[in-house]
């Protein structure tokens, strides 16, 4: 049935939950549109459930970042992946030298 062949979901930060998603590697392929605005800002928390060879799958993850999102003739392609450690390090300490350098208003760009 059409049940087993697209039997993923997922539900980001915000509660928006995007259903009937076929897996394809490691891409999830939705048949009606996803853009990249429907993942702004919602990626802090995604959990992610579907079955994989016969079994339940739900895994949560916090800090993932939308790789793309490609549309072909069968439907829209897009990869998640969840951020590491140290990126997510490299991007608090990114965000800390914005605010110090707003704070003591020096514009990076120009050192």
């Amino acid at each position: 049935g059409t049940e087993m062949e697209k039997p993923w979901k997922i539900t980001l930060s915000d509660g928006t939950e995007i259903k009937d998603l076929r897996k394809n590697g490691n891409n999830f392929v939705s048949e009606t549109e996803i853009t990249e605005n429907d993942f702004k800002g919602k990626l802090s928390k995604v959990i992610i459930e579907g079955k994989e060879d016969g079994q339940k799958v739900k895994e949560e993850y916090e800090h993932m970042e939308l790789v793309q999102v490609v549309q072909y003739e069968d439907g829209y392609y897009f990869i998640l992946r969840e951020l590491s450690e140290r990126e997510l390090k490299d991007e608090k300490i990114q965000s800390n030298l914005d605010y110090l350098a707003m704070m003591v208003d020096v514009d990076l760009e120009e050192v």
